[in-house]
C-alpha cells in the first residue's frame, strides 16, 4: 500500500523553521516501520516544500497554503491508507476525513498497519 504519514507539521510552532524541521522529523520517523512492514511511505511535505521552494515561496508567504493542503489532498487520491499521527493539525485533519470520505483505512499506530506479503519481489542479489 501507498500510505499517507499525515500529523502536525506547521501546527503549533508559529512559524519556527526549528519546530517545523522537528514535526517533519516525526513524521518521518514514522516511514521505516512502514517500509519494514512492505509498504511505501509518504509525506505530503515531501511533494510540497519542493514545489513551494521551486516557486520561490517559503512556508510563510501566501502561498504555503495554496500548496501545502492541495499537494497532500492530490497525493491522497493515490494512496491505498492514511496513518494519521497525535497532535493538533488542520491538514491531517483534513487528510483523516477525505480518506474515510473515500473509504480507505485510517490507523492512528504503525502497529495497526497490515504486514504486506512479499509475493513477487525480488531477491536481494548477492
Amino acid at each position: 500500500m501507498l500510505i499517507l504519514i499525515a500529523g502536525p507539521y506547521r501546527s503549533g510552532t508559529d512559524g519556527d523553521p526549528q519546530a517545523m524541521a522537528a514535526n517533519l522529523a516525526r513524521l518521518e520517523a514514522a516511514a521505516w516501520p512502514i517500509f519494514a512492514a512492505g509498504h511505501l511511505p509518504v509525506i505530503g511535505e515531501w511533494i510540497a516544500l519542493p514545489v513551494l521552494h521551486s516557486a520561490g515561496a517559503g512556508l510563510t508567504d501566501p502561498l504555503a497554503d495554496q500548496v501545502l493542503y492541495p499537494a497532500a489532498d492530490r497525493l491522497l487520491a493515490h494512496c491505498d491508507a492514511v496513518l494519521r499521527l497525535p497532535g493538533d493539525s488542520t491538514g491531517a485533519d483534513q487528510d483523516v476525513a477525505t480518506a474515510r470520505h473515500r473509504g480507505l483505512p485510517v490507523y492512528s499506530d504503525v502497529a495497526e498497519i497490515p504486514r504486506r506479503t512479499p509475493h513477487g519481489e525480488r531477491e536481494a542479489q548477492a
